[in-house]
């Protein structure tokens, strides 16, 4: 089991449990968070296994939440399925450089899904400032707003990259901001020689990613639990 701590909260995002080993665990997870007094994620997969994990999840007081698919697609393909991809006049690309404010992505994402999203970009600082040669943001601005805001997670050791963010502000949309920031990202993934894409798709970027090349393998489902209030 892989715990990883961040600014948010902390999260649990692989695991390796059956039938006998799960509600242990499970437990443990739950008494070692209740003791910090701190929320925690636990990500599951449709190919976890005990294949009632969510069940057991729900049963020691998490609440889940929306389910996404699991896209995997080769670097190539998607960077053959972009190449020529350009942004829509008064659009500007740009990759925010380590240090750079991120305030801009909050004020974004509080656009796009209502409440704070100050804890994003303090998470997102922590990630550029621990390994800056590991995270890579990118954003479609117009004028000195940002419209839509994307990044990229090189995973060590692996021959994967990982494609996070694309949320976009509504009167952008369907100008292919998305698509663009996906281009920039696959680019920047090929430069580095690795092989695969992986995505948590929602609904909404799950047709465009397929249409770019990538495939569903699998489901992605987080479960959290909260604290009890004081």
């Amino acid at each position: 089991m892989s715990p990883r701590e961040m600014p948010r909260g902390c999260g649990v995002y692989w695991s390796d449990l059956d039938e006998e080993t799960a509600d242990g665990a499970i437990a443990e997870q739950v008494s070692y968070f209740a003791g910090l007094g701190r929320r925690f994620e636990w990500k599951t997969y449709g190919h976890d296994r005990p294949a009632d994990l969510g069940a057991r999840l729900r049963a020691a007081g998490l609440e889940a939440e929306a389910e996404e698919a699991l896209a995997i697609g080769a670097v190539e393909d998607v960077a053959a399925a972009t190449a020529g991809t350009v942004p829509p006049p008064g659009i500007t690309l740009r990759c925010l450089d380590s240090g750079e404010p991120l305030d801009g992505i909050a004020a974004l994402q509080s656009a796009v899904w209502g409440g704070d999203w100050a804890w994003l970009t303090a998470e997102l600082q922590q990630e550029q400032h621990a390994d800056p040669g590991a995270l890579s943001i990118h954003v479609a601005e117009a004028e000195d707003q940002i419209v839509c805001a994307a990044w990229v997670r090189f995973h060590r050791g692996t021959e994967f990259a990982s494609l996070w963010g694309g949320s976009t502000l509504r009167a952008w949309r369907g100008r292919g901001l998305y698509r663009s920031l996906v281009a920039r990202r696959a680019r920047l993934a090929r430069e580095r020689w690795l092989r695969y894409l992986q995505v948590d798709a929602s609904p909404d970027s799950r047709p465009i990613l397929e249409r770019l090349g990538l495939n569903v393998v699998s489901t992605t489902k987080p479960y959290v639990w909260t604290p009890p209030s004081s």
